[in-house]
């Protein structure tokens, strides 16, 4: 096959509801999900041109990033639904091409999501052949698990036969000639709507052929996606077996500032002063948090929630740790054995360790035994010592999840 003979539309226009924020901005190994992705697409020696397809408000912050590739030829507002969006993405392209109208006709047009980011050159080469051979291809894969149908109640309906069924993947992609035919034929502002391009093409009665797609090939939907995909573009493979167990240590120490109460293990302590920093300052959440991510692989507090506009000024330590727990799930964790030292001079701690225990397990899902807090006075030494703050160190093991 020829070198860049293949242009891509990356839809990156979605609303992230499930995820919760927005996905495509989260951050991996100092880049966002959407650059890691354009990244994998352009590694590809058969891809020309890339057009992103995203909200207007994102258009003008996407074309002047830093890290955009330089395969990306355009960048353009999409609509409020993903056909809308692919017809802006290809018609984008067709105004790119500057071809005669059967060489354009014939041109190869991928279809990418965005949230996926660990897509491989090899897919990419394999839908694009399957198109220069049949003119319009998706990969599938096959379902492996028993698929049943369950009414609103929970109740199980029936057991369905999945001998033939197959989830879908992107890219998928056509010539650019059949995509235009399938527009015309089934208009993007149309009442009907179509989940991918595939089901387009196939609503035109134009044959799609499905290749076999790629396990590695997922797509970020909830939190814990992002953990998997982190682990791997950050070099800890997640189809790795984990080991039997993994330990980390996680240390943090703040100042007191203004204000109270003072956030401690999860608790407020009332007639304590408030610890300064950019969240609630809870020192004895933020070492857990550092040692579960240590275990993990999965870096350390400060890079996933920096204290800067996107970590919410004051936000509770408590949310912090959760999201922690949640992509330590992800990679594949949990925890299985806490061990926390508080050091402080002030305010005296020992009659709200137990309370401190008791949350940090309901915090982690464990139970209470599984927790160990304990405390010191710092022996007048340090910052701790003197009374001008407190520090904490903690170590988590953890256990593969089952």
């Amino acid at each position: 096959m020829a070198r860049g003979h293949a242009d891509v539309v990356v839809v990156a226009a979605g609303t992230s509801q499930r995820f919760g924020s927005d996905k495509l901005q989260a951050d991996i190994g100092g880049r966002p999900l959407l650059a890691w992705t354009l990244e994998r697409l352009a590694a590809s020696e058969l891809v020309e041109r890339i057009v992103v397809v995203t909200s207007a408000d994102r258009v003008d912050g996407i074309r002047t990033a830093p890290w955009l590739s330089p395969k990306v030829a355009g960048v353009v507002a999409g609509g409020a639904r993903r056909q809308e969006s692919v017809a802006e993405g290809i018609r984008a392209v067709s105004v790119l091409d500057g071809l005669a109208q059967d060489e354009a006709a014939a041109r190869i047009v991928l279809v990418h999501d965005g949230a996926r980011p660990l897509v491989t050159p090899a897919l990419v080469g394999a839908v694009i052949e399957a198109i220069e051979t049949h003119g319009a291809a998706v990969p599938m894969l096959a379902i492996p698990d028993t698929v049943r149908r369950v009414a609103p109640d929970g109740q199980v309906l029936e057991t369905i036969d999945r001998t033939g069924l197959s989830v879908a993947q992107t890219p998928q992609g056509a010539r650019l000639g059949i995509f235009d035919t399938a527009l015309r034929a089934q208009p993007p502002g149309g009442a009907r709507e179509f989940t991918d391009e595939a089901a387009l093409l196939e609503a035109c009665r134009i044959d799609v052929h499905a290749i076999p797609g790629d396990p590695s090939n997922i797509k970020v939907t909830l939190p814990a996606d992002l953990a998997r995909v982190e682990a791997v573009l950050t070099g800890r493979s997640a189809a790795l077996p984990p080991p039997a167990a993994r330990v980390g240590l996680g240390h943090d120490s703040h100042p007191f500032g203004p204000g109270s109460p003072l956030a401690l293990g999860g608790i407020a302590i009332d007639g304590a002063p408030r610890l300064s920093g950019h969240s609630d300052g809870d020192v004895a959440l933020h070492a857990i948090a550092d040692a579960i991510l240590g275990a993990a692989g999965l870096g350390d507090l400060g890079r996933l929630h920096p204290a800067g506009p996107e970590t919410p000024l004051g936000i509770a330590s408590s949310e912090l740790l959760a999201d922690v727990v949640s992509r330590a799930a992800g990679a594949g964790f949990r925890v299985a054995n806490v061990d926390v030292t508080i050091v402080a001079a002030r305010p005296r701690l020992g009659a709200s360790l137990p309370a401190i225990g008791l949350r940090v397990a309901e915090l982690l899902g464990v139970e209470a035994p599984l927790v160990n807090v304990k405390a010191s006075t710092g022996n007048l030494a340090g910052m701790e010592g003197a009374g001008r703050g407190i520090s904490a160190q903690a170590v988590v093991t953890l256990v593969p999840l089952g």
